[in-house]
């Protein structure tokens, strides 16, 4: 891979996370982030790996929805970007976060002493937070401030400054 593929690929991503925030307003997408575009090195072609909170059912419904979305954002990136040629774009579904999150639950039922093939599987691709358990070793808690809240520091001057450009200087 290439340095330009490489910013490509970032530009790609960041287009069209921002395509699907602002312009796109299918409600079975739901919270879907595009965490990763790969293009082929002939710009022809590019995989956009989406992470889909939900059920499974859910994650594939917003999946399908991506993918019926996928020519409008690519004809909306053809307007926004200065490139030869827009990608065919195909969407799949990135599942590095459910394989993390399980091998965190491993990790916590290990620590608290549950066998972990008596566990169900979560439906869920992400988990609910819960607070951490305290271990030999740790820095013991800091107790809570009380008082007023720091002032800003405004410099030597006492005020604030404002840089200005070239431009703002005519």
């Amino acid at each position: 891979m290439t340095q330009r593929t490489e910013r490509i690929d970032e530009l790609l991503r960041q287009e069209i996370g921002q395509l699907l925030a602002r312009e796109v307003s299918d409600p079975r997408i739901g919270f879907a982030t595009i965490t990763n575009v790969e293009t082929a090195r002939d710009l022809r072609h590019a995989k956009v790996w989406v992470s889909v909170i939900g059920t499974p059912d859910e994650r594939r419904a917003a999946i399908g929805a991506l993918g019926r979305a996928m020519p409008f954002i690519r004809h909306e990136l053809g307007a926004r970007l200065r490139l030869r040629r827009i990608p065919d774009l195909h969407v799949h579904e990135d599942d590095s976060l459910e394989r993390g999150t399980r091998v965190l639950r491993l990790l916590t039922d290990i620590e608290s002493g549950v066998d972990p093939a008596d566990m169900e599987t979560p439906l869920e691709a992400l988990p609910t937070p819960v607070a951490r358990l305290p271990h030999e070793g740790d820095a013991p808690p800091e107790p809570d401030k009380v008082g007023p809240p720091a002032k800003p520091d405004r410099g030597s001057r006492g005020r604030r400054t404002r840089r200005t450009t070239g431009r703002e200087r005519r």
